[in-house]
């Protein structure tokens, strides 16, 4: 599986590629105003861009959907409901939160709330299925799963303990 790779583009906005087989550097370049690029480059240079592609809103959703995307939401949607009263949600910790540096044990998420931390996505790197003794940064985004009044108090934990 090819990795995505995301990259502040200070003043721009945000963009996210990966090297595809072949060597070629293909990705996206979401932009602070909602403008969206998708760009390839040559593979003898993955920073000289050899197709740039303004995309409308419209276009972008129709490219997710030729790629395949809507039938993934499809299949979650699917789920969701044969699985009623189940939510998931990432949640983003604070610099101040007071759990920056303890570790998932420490905050008693799934004794307190029933909500369970399925994986922590901390600077683009997932980390499915943390242990207790996973030491939480900030920035890290927390996915949990769980109903949706144990995500909101998770949220709640997460902001002020």
């Amino acid at each position: 599986m090819a990795e995505l790779t995301e990259t502040a583009l200070p003043g721009v906005g945000q963009r996210v590629d990966f090297i595809s087989k072949d060597g070629r550097r293909v990705g996206v370049v979401h932009h602070h105003t909602g403008k969206r690029e998708l760009f390839v480059c040559a593979p003898s240079d993955p920073d000289a861009v050899i197709l740039s592609l303004r995309l409308t809103d419209d276009e972008s959703h129709a490219l997710a959907d030729a790629l395949g995307g809507s039938s993934i939401v499809e299949s979650l949607d699917d789920m969701a409901q044969q699985i009623e009263g189940l939510a998931i949600d990432w949640l983003v910790v604070s610099g101040d939160s007071p759990w920056v540096n303890r570790t998932i044990g420490d905050t008693r998420i799934r004794t307190r709330t029933g909500v369970s931390v399925v994986a922590v996505i901390r600077e683009g790197n997932a980390h499915p299925a943390p242990d207790p003794q996973f030491v939480i940064e900030a920035e890290d985004s927390l996915v949990v799963v769980g109903t949706p009044e144990g995500i909101e108090a998770v949220g709640q934990i997460l902001t002020s303990g």
